[in-house]
């Protein structure tokens, strides 16, 4: 048996999470399992379906949540290639499958990478989802090239933040936007202007090749505007709220990708991107860690070994 966090139902939001006693999982074919030592927890993640069923629809509570692994491999399901076990790794699970606030995951072994001995576990574990979107919604679906402006919504968030860096250092001019308060934050991490949502107006930002979007909603409909001719707005937060009249618009959900993942931690390694982690608690402190009772700023990661 094994110790985890467990949900049961989506009302219950994150103060219905439990730690519990779960079976160690199995690795099944083409499955490593996973030694976790750090999660990464998003907390959209309790209204998702994959969440509470399995990919047939049928109902799997109760599900041990996360999806952001940083670990070590300790066995190999039938035919597993390309890992080995005692090799530290980090990546994102499957959505239909449980997931990693547990001491032990089991995991697609295409959905992991190499996790270099001089990135801690924390920082491996708070990768995969702000990296592979940050990279999948700038290189890939927002098709961007240097040179080009670029709008990150929650410049200072866990998203963002990564974006923002991305952005930057591939060559964009890159305005923020976010509370008043994220404003040094959001410049910190690379933004050369800021835009305060409760105190700005948007339309002032003028014209930009890229719209990154996180937020969705009236700020996602007036984003649409801002786009220019041939230019793209890219959202996490759904369908976009409208289309811009001479560009582009894409929604998409993040896919696990060893590459990608391998490019983040080289980024990681030479100083090039740095994580926006606020706090680290241990798993059986999950449950009020997720609930706090006072803003924190950067991501919560659970470390479940020391």
């Amino acid at each position: 048996m094994m110790k985890a966090i467990v949900v049961t139902e989506e009302s219950a939001g994150t103060a219905g999470m439990a730690l519990a006693d779960r079976p160690v999982p199995e690795a099944a074919g083409n499955d490593v399992l996973v030694e976790v030592h750090a999660s990464g927890f998003t907390p959209g993640e309790l209204t998702w379906p994959g969440t509470w069923t399995d990919r047939l629809g049928r109902d799997r509570t109760p599900s041990i949540p996360g999806h952001e692994v940083a670990g070590v491999v300790s066995a190999l399901g039938y035919g597993t290639r390309g890992l080995s076990v005692g090799q530290r790794v980090f990546g994102l699970t499957d959505w239909t499958r449980d997931g990693t606030l547990a001491e032990y995951v089991a995991v697609e072994a295409r959905n992991l990478a190499p996790l270099p001995g001089d990135i801690e576990f924390t920082v491996g574990a708070s990768l995969p989802i702000s990296g592979l979107t940050a990279w999948q919604g700038l290189f890939v679906h927002g098709r961007f090239e240097a040179g080009q402006s670029v709008l990150v919504h929650g410049a200072a968030g866990g998203v963002g933040s990564v974006v923002t860096q991305l952005a930057k250092e591939a060559g964009a001019h890159v305005i923020g936007t976010g509370r008043a308060a994220d404003r040094e934050d959001a410049l910190g991490f690379g933004a050369q202007e800021f835009i305060d949502l409760d105190g700005d107006a948007l339309a002032d930002v003028g014209k930009v090749d890229l719209v990154f979007d996180v937020i969705g909603g009236e700020i996602g409909k007036q984003s649409a505007d801002l786009v220019r001719a041939g230019g793209m707005l890219v959202t996490i937060a759904g369908p976009p709220a409208a289309q811009p009249k001479n560009g582009s618009a894409v929604d998409f959900v993040v896919e696990a990708d060893r590459v990608q993942l391998g490019e983040i931690a080289r980024r990681v390694r030479d100083g090039r991107l740095r994580t926006n982690v606020g706090r680290v608690a241990d798993l059986d402190a999950a449950v009020a860690a997720f609930n706090p009772t006072e803003r924190v700023k950067g991501k919560t990661i659970i470390r479940v070994r020391t």
